[in-house]
């Protein structure tokens, strides 16, 4: 399990209090609902791979998830930055 700690200053602790009864809940709902969505991606996206390929689906979401052959946003960043930079030096520079 992964913690995470975030710092707000006093001014977007008291913005977020106006629009949140509770701040520490309101974050991690936040982040639990986008962690929640990606996690249904990435096991609609398997579970296509896998009907597909003829494979056995097995194991519970998170399994899926842990198992799963994907690309983090860091890693297609550095990706796309690299394909990027070989398109632009295949055309001479420009």
């Amino acid at each position: 399990m992964t913690t995470y700690t975030i710092t707000l200053s006093d001014a977007e602790d008291k913005a977020l209090g106006v629009v949140a009864f509770s701040q520490d809940d309101w974050i991690q709902n936040a982040v639990k609902e986008r962690c929640r969505l990606a996690i249904e991606e990435i096991v609609a996206s398997e579970v296509q791979r896998k009907l597909a390929a003829g494979e056995s689906i097995t194991g519970s979401k998170d399994d899926i998830v842990m198992a799963a052959n994907v690309e983090s946003a860091a890693e297609r960043q550095a990706r796309m930055e690299a394909e990027q930079a070989a398109q632009i030096a295949e055309a001479g520079g420009v």
